[in-house]
C-alpha cells in the first residue's frame, strides 16, 4: 500500500510539472529571469529573412544574457492585435514586434498598456513614440546601395531586377538605394522593379522572378521576406543570380546568391535587450543602425561568388559613405 501511495504521489507531481508547457514556443522562466516575447509579422520565424534574424538576436540574448525568449507567430495581419494582447497577458518584461506592418497594432497596445515595455523593428514613430516603446530603425537605402553596386558590377546583360514585398517607406528605401547603386557602378544597366504585395507568398515571388529572368535580367535583389525565398529558389533553378536581404541567405542557394544586403536586425534586437538587462531601457527613442554603426553591410559569404576586385570597389564606396564624402539618396 505504501509503495502504491508513493507511486500516486510521484504521478501527481509529474503531471503538475507538465501543465502549461507547449504552444508558440513559450519558455518557462525562473522568478528572477527577464522574459522577452517576440510577436512576428506574417512569415514566421523560419522566413529565412527578417523574422528569423530577429529571433536569432533573441536567442543570442538568451544565451549571453540569461533572459528567457519566446515567440508568437502571426499567420495573418488580423492576428497582430490579439497576439500582442496574449504577450501582455504573459507578464513579459519586453514585447518585441517585428516589422512595419505591425506599427498600428503596436502603437495601440503601447497606449492601452502604458506600464508594459515594447520594442518594434523597422518603425520610427518620431515625436509620437510612446514613452514605453523603443524603435529599432535602419538606413535601408545604404544597404540597398551596396547591393546595387555589386549587381551593377556583376551583371553580364546590363539588366537587373528588384522584387519588393509590400510597398512601404522601408522597402522603398531599399529600392531607391539599390537603383542608385546599380547606376553608380554601371550607368548602362537597367533595373526592372515589381512588388509581390505580400511578404509570405513564395509562389508569386518565384513567378515574378521567372518573368524578370526571361526578360534578360541576370541578377535580382529579393527584398520581400518569405516571398523573396521564392525568388532565390528561382535563381537556383534557372542558373541565374540573386541577392538576398536582412541575413546571409547564401545557404538557400550557395551557387546562385551573390551576396545579401545585410540589415542586422539580430544585433538591433540584442542591443535593446542588453539595455533592458542593464536597466537602461530608453523608451520614447529610436535606435538607428547604418554603415557607421556596422548595422548593415554585405554578407560574410560574398567572396564565394563575387570577385575580389568588385568587393574592393564596394568597400571603397562604403568608406566614402562612412566619411560623408558620398551621400546615398533615400527618397
Amino acid at each position: 500500500m505504501k509503495k502504491f501511495m508513493c507511486l500516486i504521489a510521484v504521478l501527481i507531481m509529474t503531471s503538475l510539472s507538465v501543465v502549461g508547457c507547449g504552444g508558440n514556443n513559450i519558455n518557462q522562466a525562473g522568478e528572477d529571469d527577464l522574459k522577452v516575447t517576440m510577436v512576428t509579422s506574417v512569415g514566421g520565424v523560419t522566413d529565412g529573412s527578417f523574422n528569423q534574424s530577429a529571433w536569432e538576436g533573441l536567442q543570442k540574448a538568451e544565451k549571453d544574457l540569461g533572459i528567457k525568449a519566446s515567440y508568437i507567430e502571426s499567420k495573418q495581419e488580423a492576428d497582430y492585435v490579439t497576439n500582442l494582447e496574449q504577450a501582455v497577458d504573459g507578464n513579459n518584461d519586453l514585447i518585441l514586434a517585428t516589422g512595419f506592418p505591425m506599427q498600428k497594432a503596436l502603437l495601440e497596445a503601447a497606449k492601452n498598456y502604458p506600464e508594459q515595455k515594447f520594442a518594434i523593428v523597422d518603425v520610427d514613430y518620431g515625436d509620437e513614440t510612446p514613452k514605453n516603446v523603443v524603435c529599432i530603425s535602419f538606413n535601408e537605402e545604404q544597404s540597398g546601395y551596396v547591393a546595387g553596386l555589386v549587381a551593377g558590377k556583376m551583371t553580364k546583360t546590363n539588366v537587373v531586377g528588384f522584387i519588393g514585398g509590400m510597398e512601404s517607406v522601408v522597402i522603398k528605401k531599399f529600392q531607391i538605394g539599390y537603383e542608385a547603386g546599380v547606376k553608380a557602378a554601371n550607368p548602362d544597366a537597367k533595373v526592372l522593379s515589381q512588388y509581390v504585395n505580400s511578404f509570405a507568398d513564395q509562389a508569386k515571388g518565384k513567378s515574378i522572378a521567372s518573368q524578370m529572368y526571361n526578360n534578360d535580367a541576370d541578377i535580382i535583389f529579393a527584398c520581400a521576406g518569405d516571398s523573396g525565398v521564392g525568388v532565390l529558389e528561382c535563381a537556383k533553378e534557372t542558373g541565374k543570380f540573386a541577392i538576398g536581404v536582412d541575413r546571409d541567405q547564401n545557404d538557400i542557394a550557395p551557387k546562385n546568391i551573390l551576396t545579401s544586403a545585410m540589415k542586422k536586425v539580430n544585433e538591433g534586437v540584442y542591443d535593446v535587450v542588453e539595455k533592458l538587462k542593464g536597466d537602461n531601457f530608453e523608451g520614447g527613442t529610436t535606435l538607428v543602425f547604418g554603415l557607421n554603426e556596422d548595422g548593415i553591410g554585405l554578407a560574410p559569404s560574398t567572396d564565394k561568388n563575387v570577385s575580389q576586385d568588385v568587393i574592393d570597389y564596394v568597400n571603397r564606396q562604403i568608406e566614402k559613405i562612412i566619411s560623408g564624402e558620398l551621400v546615398v539618396p533615400n527618397k
